[in-house]
């Protein structure tokens, strides 16, 4: 519990150099201490720190009416200890700085239930980012685990390495955030992936009812929007180029390949989920399996070309046995291992479009955007793509599209001008 104590301020640094007075003060003690002077002063003489007050008959308080002093100076005491007797326990919430600021404005008569509901309010950044990251930890997400702290950090960081409360979380503090990144030079993407995470902490406090706005911030403050990167998709003669590499059957490149060309026919399938996969996820002519992202349940018809490729995959396994060598159980336990298995298969696949002579950057990112891209090029509705995407809204997959938009407006221009 906080403490409070009427005292003179003694310090050096305090004695007035006009007449050698020294401030009566408020010490207050809340995990470290801090001095709030008021608006009187007097000599050592005439100071009673047993009973808190100035002495009348101290020839130096000669002048001053020390019995409506003393009143005031109790006053302003009193105030304070029944605000931090109020508070109670929500006090261990906030940090001194704050306490002091507060105690000022119960001094000012500011004070209604805007303080104790401020306190009460007072859920810090990383008090409500635990609760979701271990929620996230605890049902295999840690990559979006990840994404999270590392917003937390680097927010905490810009606050001087101070955690924040949320209801601290304005539309100045975001501007002046994006501000200070972007001046060290970091990406308007990287910004904006930040303050997505920001955003969606804060958002998921307000449905839970662990805190409440009446001003949402991020209702007011818009989000950099992320700089149109270059082309992520390839075209769809680029996967034939694809489909004619030869490697040794067996080897690292030639089960990547493999990868790329099940994770292509199975509508840009993730390639989390492609290791994921276990022989009991066929059945007859489809694959079934749940979507890591979102949850949902997705169903492909299985194709000539994945048939070809499964058939080899399949040959002497038991149900539960996982498809393929590269395979991930989708804990978070293991997911170090998951990590080694993507940095290995975008290693490959850049050897394999090297060896098909294809110039674009190929990941396993590429191949969901360009399935999507190539249907969108012969004619599929966005509707359609986004359904097979396994996209919860159009504007994901809009995004996945925009090189599509981009083609289509520069064919549109060449047609205006020329």
């Amino acid at each position: 519990m906080a403490k409070v104590r009427l005292i003179l301020d003694t310090r050096k640094s305090a004695k007035s150099s006009n007449n050698g007075l020294y401030p009566v003060a408020i010490r207050l003690f809340h995990k470290k201490a801090r001095i709030i002077r008021l608006p009187y002063h007097c000599p050592r003489s005439g100071w009673d720190d047993r009973f808190m007050r100035m002495k009348k008959s101290a020839y130096k308080n000669s002048h001053i009416d020390c019995d409506k002093a003393n009143e005031k100076i109790y006053d302003q005491l009193q105030t304070a200890h029944k605000l931090i007797t109020d508070m109670g326990g929500s006090i261990n919430s906030i940090d001194i700085d704050t306490l002091v600021q507060y105690i000022h404005q119960a001094w000012d008569k500011k004070v209604d239930t805007k303080i104790r509901d401020d306190v009460d309010n007072g859920i810090t950044l990383r008090e409500w980012g635990k609760v979701i990251i271990d929620r996230k930890l605890m049902s295999n997400k840690p990559s979006t685990a990840s994404w999270y702290e590392g917003a937390i950090r680097t927010l905490t960081k810009f606050n001087k390495g101070k955690d924040l409360r949320l209801n601290q979380i304005t539309v100045t503090f975001l501007t002046n955030f994006q501000i200070a990144q972007e001046a060290k030079g970091n990406s308007k993407n990287g910004v904006s992936c930040y303050l997505r995470a920001i955003r969606a902490l804060y958002n998921s406090a307000i449905r839970e009812d662990r805190f409440y706005t009446k001003k949402n911030p991020f209702d007011h403050y818009k989000i950099p929007t992320s700089r149109r990167t270059k082309k992520k998709a390839i075209e769809k003669a680029d996967f034939i180029k694809i489909r004619d590499v030869y490697y040794i059957t067996g080897s690292p490149v030639w089960h990547a390949k493999n990868y790329a060309l099940v994770m292509f026919n199975c509508r840009g399938m993730n390639f989390v989920d492609l290791v994921k996969l276990k022989t009991s996820d066929i059945h007859q002519d489809r694959i079934f399996y749940g979507r890591s992202k979102t949850g949902d349940q997705l169903s492909v018809r299985i194709t000539e070309e994945l048939s070809e490729i499964l058939g080899y995959y399949t040959a002497g396994k038991a149900k539960d046995d996982y498809l393929f060598p590269a395979n991930y159980d989708g804990s978070t336990k293991h997911y170090e291992k998951y990590k080694t298995l993507r940095r290995r298969m975008n290693g490959h696949l850049k050897t394999i479009a090297k060896d098909a002579g294809i110039e674009e950057n190929f990941s396993t990112y590429t191949i969901r955007h360009s399935w999507a891209t190539i249907a969108k090029y012969m004619g599929i509705p966005t509707e359609i793509i986004s359904e097979g995407l396994g996209h919860n809204s159009l504007k994901t997959t809009q995004i996945y599209l925009r090189s599509f938009t981009n083609h289509v407006l520069d064919e549109a221009n060449e047609m205006v001008v020329s």
